[in-house]
């Protein structure tokens, strides 16, 4: 039988594309025996189930012939608006002409990769970092350098003259960061801005979980202090944790001349993201729906990372560390340096308990292979409790070894 010879030939960039880390972890997870703290999603127990029903009824009803049209670009104005005066706080006034509505903040991440980044261009990011960010930029083939953080988030100092030269953009979630759930300080957030604001580079705040906040005092954006700090502050946020994924609805905040090249961009990639969702949520939240709704989801995730923290205390070693979020879905743990996290994921997987080493989160320096990230919001007070005791055992067994 002759041998197959494929007709096509993938380009140099796709070539280079790799599966998703915890992609590949959660099949694993889609066994119902398995306790998984793998998986970033939100608690569907938070989904405004009826609410959304009724406002894509609503607007079906009243504006169907639009809603199901094609429409503009920059998103739809009545919700590009609704952006603008959320964020216009803190001193800050915010312009609708300033927003582009997009398809979930994983594709302003993919448009941000194609405005700023050239093969070999210099990208500054947390160490570590939200590893969907470093799957987008990859893409783009740029030359990452890792900025340290410990445990007030990421350390402003480490942006030095010669890390900041020529960079295009630094990348960084200030708020409950995926992975480690970690926050900015506000002294931190202030020196950030203005290093950024003296070398000329572009912060990119990535913001999809600081209205989760159920513990200790909320900070200034880093929109807010760039303005005034005389910095570019390239903002996203997302629908995603606040109403649910599954709309795929983002937001970019950005000064004009930005936005009107991600215009053209966006043109070039989807025409413009589904103008129904975009006049449902709008319909949803526009008389003050959020306000009644996150408070629930704020109490249901406190309780949930309560359970969690309990659960550590009991039975992880003393010789283990790990965050103590005041908001989000995350904490990260370090275990003593002479363990590895992916070996002890296998024994864990055996004893049907998932969750994600900290490898992948990290974009090549300063790589610690004794982390792992827990997801907690989606996991029953029982199973969290059985879960976290199975991997404390695991863990004693490879200290022993």
């Amino acid at each position: 039988m002759t041998a197959h010879t494929p007709s096509f030939v993938f380009s140099q960039r796709a070539q280079k594309l790799t599966s998703s880390a915890i992609r590949e972890i959660l099949k694993v997870t889609t066994r119902p025996e398995v306790i998984s703290f793998a998986g970033g999603l939100p608690s569907a127990d938070g989904f405004p189930i009826e609410e959304l029903r009724q406002a894509y009824d609503n607007v079906l009803a009243t504006e169907g012939r639009q809603a199901l049209q094609y429409g503009p670009t920059e998103g739809y104005r009545p919700l590009r608006e609704w952006v603008a005066k959320d964020l216009s706080r803190d001193g800050l006034t915010v312009s609708p002409d300033e927003v582009l509505i997009v398809s979930g903040s994983q594709q302003a991440l993919d448009m941000l990769g194609k405005l700023f980044i050239d093969p070999g261009s210099k990208v500054l990011v947390e160490s570590p970092t939200y590893l969907g960010a470093l799957q987008s930029f990859s893409l783009f083939e740029p030359e990452y350098v890792a900025i340290a953080t410990d445990e007030q988030g990421l350390i402003p100092a480490e942006v030095s003259t010669a890390k900041a030269q020529g960079a295009r953009f630094i990348y960084t979630l200030p708020n409950f960061q995926n992975p480690m759930g970690i926050s900015l300080t506000a002294e931190r957030r202030q020196e950030l801005v203005e290093r950024c604001a003296a070398a000329g580079i572009p912060v990119v705040e990535d913001d999809p979980y600081g209205e989760l906040r159920y513990a200790g005092t909320p900070q200034p954006s880093l929109l807010a202090l760039g303005r005034k700090a005389g910095a570019t502050v390239i903002r996203l946020g997302s629908f995603s944790k606040v109403l649910a994924p599954g709309l795929r609805l983002g937001y970019i905040v950005a000064p004009v001349e930005i936005i009107n090249k991600l215009v053209q961009i966006k043109q070039a990639t989807d025409l413009h993201t589904a103008i129904v969702t975009q006049m449902a949520v709008y319909n949803a939240i526009q008389n003050g729906f959020l306000s009644r709704h996150l408070p629930v989801v704020r109490e249901l995730y406190q309780r949930q990372c309560t359970y969690m923290l309990e659960a550590l205390d009991a039975h992880f070693p003393d010789s283990v560390q790990w965050t103590k979020p005041e908001g989000g879905m995350f904490l990260w743990v370090t275990l003593p340096e002479q363990l590895d996290a992916e070996r002890l994921l296998e024994k864990a997987i055996a004893r049907n308990v998932a969750f994600v080493p900290g490898a992948p989160f990290y974009s090549g320096a300063g790589l610690k292979r004794n982390t792992l990230r827990l997801s907690f919001v989606t996991v029953s007070e029982e199973k969290i409790r059985k879960g976290i005791e199975i991997l404390g055992q695991l863990i004693r067994e490879e200290l022993q070894a």
